[in-house]
């Protein structure tokens, strides 16, 4: 395992959740990190990701506005807050990444290493 993520739990809606990610192993300063999810039944789907020198962030169009992806080189850490917690963001969560060359990719197939996730669980 390469990457270590936690923080997950069981927050009512509208509630606050902030997850770490942490290089074990490896050094993430040069990487682009990204969380991806996955849900009951579903794909696993891009949330938000962050370059090395945290110059570029994106989100899924369904986080944008309540979740945060930043990142503490210094700490060897990537963490996303999230914030305003709806049902539907009910998953396991995996923080990804890959060497930094330049492009930012959203296909969880394209990241090289993964951390073992950690569930969240927003009640309504």
């Amino acid at each position: 395992v390469q990457l270590q993520a936690c923080g997950g739990g069981l927050v009512q809606a509208g509630g606050s959740l902030r997850l770490s990610c942490a290089g074990s192993g490896r050094t993430l300063s040069r990487d682009v990190v990204a969380w991806f999810r996955k849900g009951p039944g579903e794909e696993r789907e891009f949330v938000a990701g962050i370059s090395w020198s945290a110059a570029r962030t994106d989100y899924a169009d369904s986080v944008k506005g309540r979740f945060t992806v930043s990142r503490d080189n210094t700490k060897n850490a990537v963490y996303l807050q999230m914030d305003s917690l709806e049902p539907e963001d009910t998953a396991i969560y995996y923080c990804a990444a890959y060497y930094d060359r330049g492009s930012f990719y959203y296909s969880h197939r394209l990241y090289d290493y993964w951390g073992q996730g950690t569930q969240v669980t927003v009640s309504s």
